[in-house]
């Protein structure tokens, strides 16, 4: 489907993750003894972001639960690329095998939307790759992300330039047993109230410019990450010669 003229490119995916598993990852969280002060770009700064964060990603132990967010996201992903088609060619002029003729095609909107969902998801991998998943933890009545930011900045240290390449932001919401603590949208004056299961995309450019505000009289869990675009050495990676 086509989207709205108005369109804001903002989607929430309601149940994305179960409930089940929302309190599972929650659970995981607070018995591991991990969590560290959540960092901005510059580091930790409470005035601007004030979390208790884990990376989940720097832990064996928590493979599964990165695994499954990550399914969820890939699943969200393959719709959103089929509402807003041109997140994927129009940075990049894609084509792909006709599947009974063999010979390279150009894909359009009209194609990426009616593609099967194992295609679509083949095409997501080649193009994309997920980013780190941190799990964060707001604390009631203190807790937040006040400062209006986005995620694709340039980064000190950061010599692949791995924050540029992050082409969409995504967020599930592990409980909802607070007021407030929405994710606000600067531009596009919107609130996404937090709904346990659900998975929040949009992109990761200014545009988009968001906080979190502090959750009231409970305590916020989430899960969040990004979309990167792969590196151009594998984009435009050559096949190497037959042998």
């Amino acid at each position: 489907m086509a989207p709205e003229i108005n369109a804001d490119f903002i989607e929430v995916y309601e149940a994305a993750l179960s409930e089940r598993d929302c309190a599972t990852l929650i659970r995981q969280f607070e018995a591991s003894g991990k969590a560290i002060r959540g960092q901005t770009g510059g580091g930790v700064n409470t005035r601007l972001k004030d979390s208790w964060d884990i990376c989940i990603n720097d832990y064996a132990e928590w493979s599964g639960a990165a695994n499954l967010l990550n399914s969820a996201m890939m699943r969200a992903l393959m719709r959103y690329v089929r509402t807003y088609p041109h997140t994927a060619i129009a940075p990049l002029s894609l084509q792909m095998p006709d599947p009974e003729t063999g010979e390279l095609v150009a894909l359009d909107a009209t194609t990426i939307r009616g593609m099967p969902d194992d295609r679509l998801q083949q095409l997501m991998v080649k193009l994309f790759r997920p980013g780190t998943i941190n799990i964060q933890k707001y604390l009631a009545n203190q807790g937040g992300y006040p400062y209006w930011h986005c995620e694709l900045y340039p980064k000190i240290g950061d010599s692949h330039g791995e924050t540029l390449h992050r082409i969409l932001l995504w967020s599930v919401y592990l409980n909802d047993a607070f007021a407030e603590g929405e994710t606000e949208f600067l531009h596009q004056q919107r609130k996404v109230v937090p709904q346990t299961g659900s998975l929040l995309i949009a992109p990761a450019g200014f545009t988009h410019t968001h906080r979190g505000n502090m959750p009231r009289g409970g305590d916020k869990y989430i899960a969040t990450s990004w979309v990167l675009f792969q590196r151009a050495e594998v984009l435009f990676a050559q096949p190497g010669p037959r042998r």
